[in-house]
């Protein structure tokens, strides 16, 4: 990567709230990495942007997103399981009338 890519870059970052240091520190290990693979330091600190804005999302919702996400599982297969068992209840109740109605007639 250029010096005035990695330039702008940096600039970038630190005009979305990194600080200098960091943002200088990752475009040149984006500039400095092989092509085929991900620099370990830029995915780490990728990875700890991401936890953080998760965290600062959290906070402002005042719920976390994991646990939303947890409730919205178990009310689905709460619900998933309920229709079975309603679904089977139906099937029974056929069975009985039609084995009664069978029962009458000899």
């Amino acid at each position: 990567m250029a010096k005035s890519k990695r330039k702008t870059l940096a600039d970038d970052l630190h005009a979305r709230g990194l600080r200098k240091r960091v943002a200088r520190t990752l475009a040149g290990a984006i500039g400095s990495g092989s092509h085929t693979r991900t620099p370990d330091l830029v995915t780490r600190v990728a990875g700890d942007l991401n936890r953080l804005a998760r965290e600062l999302e959290d906070r402002a919702t005042g719920r976390p997103a994991k646990r939303r996400a947890a409730a919205r599982k178990g009310a689905e297969t709460r619900a998933r399981r309920a229709k079975a068992r309603s679904n089977a209840a139906k099937k029974g109740a056929r069975k009985r009338t039609t084995a009664s109605a069978r029962g009458r007639r000899s």
